[in-house]
């Protein structure tokens, strides 16, 4: 036996064409573990149970909304709030009565998304409905909105706070009186329909299982890092995703879940509806470019579908598009770096604030 480069070599004499044979079949079929690189077995073993885990953790999650369920949407006349609305009256939920509570600040326009649902959904029927007029910013409308449904239906299974603003615009022509309209609409809106549906859905007893109610929070990729030229709105998205992560960790274990969902950009409509500050036509083409361009905004009915799976899945939070998925994890881990950017971004590329006195 010689020794040649730390390897053992044998006459080949001593050794029968039979073991050759079999040793050949033997490490075809089972290599030597030692040939494998322990970081790889790691790894490969890793990667198989996340894919497995999260396979039968959304399997074994998702539920079909139990019959007679009671869905209330604030913003629900238009936009995404009306997909929402039309996403859980679908044909996959016409043999369970769903009734949909919709709120907005105009009574006609609630009537109007009212009769497109009943002509798009023909399982439909007027009495599934209930419509809420009023302002949700003022917390006296809010438990109007929550009392008169409880009167009506005696429970509240899924609450979507969908209610939101949007102002563009510089800092420099920015007022006090924006933030503070933004906050009462984008944030305190949310928080008092909450407050007011809270208790009633803590008592209320569950349709299925232990799981009482669901509570889906419409926030937005700008409640994750900070939009230049859009203040109004991230401020007031920040203080509502914050608010919907906290309550989420306090009730999920009463069994209450709530949904923080992330949107980026997206084709509801509702830029048509945006106000704009400083070089209003400038403002308004950059805004309104990026979210009417496809590849860049996603259809509000990809997005309904994705917060209707939420809800279901009992999902704690999503944010919907790879760009705002990636944006939100960048902002996570480099957030110095992403507000440079934004910088260069605002500098560069956004219109410039006007002169004091020529807006």
């Amino acid at each position: 036996m010689k020794f040649v480069d730390n390897c053992v070599h044998r006459d080949p004499t001593t050794i029968s064409s039979t073991r050759i044979h079999n040793s050949l079949l033997r490490h075809a079929y089972n290599p030597p573990m030692s040939r494998i690189h322990p970081f790889a077995i790691a790894a490969g073993t890793f990667v198989a149970s996340l894919t497995a885990a999260l396979v039968l953790k959304r399997t074994l999650r998702y539920r079909a909304l139990t019959p007679g369920a009671v869905v209330v949407i604030t913003g629900g006349s238009r936009g995404l709030g009306f997909a929402i609305a039309s996403r859980f009256a679908g044909k996959g939920n016409a043999a369970n009565q769903i009734r949909l509570v919709l709120a907005s600040r105009n009574m006609a326009e609630l009537e109007r998304a009212q009769a497109a649902l009943l002509e798009r959904h023909t399982h439909l029927r007027p009495e599934d409905f209930y419509l809420v007029a009023g302002d949700l910013s003022r917390p006296e409308e809010a438990d109007r909105l929550i009392s008169e449904t409880m009167a009506r239906y005696g429970r509240i299974d899924v609450l979507v706070n969908n209610a939101g603003i949007i102002e563009v615009g510089p800092i420099e022509s920015q007022s006090l009186e924006v933030f503070e309209r933004t906050m009462k609409v984008n944030f305190f809106a949310a928080l008092y329909t909450t407050w007011a549906a809270l208790p009633h859905m803590l008592a209320q007893e569950p349709l299925s299982g232990r799981h009482r109610a669901s509570i889906v929070n419409i926030a937005s990729v700008g409640g994750k890092l900070a939009v230049p030229h859009m203040l109004p709105y991230s401020a007031a998205k920040f203080a509502l995703v914050g608010f919907s992560e906290g309550l989420h960790a306090e009730v999920r274990h009463k069994g209450v879940r709530v949904t923080t969902v992330c949107p980026g950009l997206m084709r509801t409509g509702g830029e048509n509806h945006a106000d704009f500050v400083g070089d209003k036509d400038a403002e308004q083409r950059w805004f309104m470019f990026a979210a009417k361009t496809p590849g860049v905004a996603v259809t509000v009915d990809y997005a309904a579908n994705r917060i209707y799976d939420a809800t279901l899945q009992r999902r704690a939070e999503i944010t919907i598009s790879p760009q705002a998925f990636l944006a939100a994890r960048f902002a996570g881990l480099f957030p110095e770096t992403l507000q440079y950017a934004n910088a260069l971004t605002n500098e560069y590329l956004l219109p410039c604030a006007p002169e004091t006195g020529t807006e």
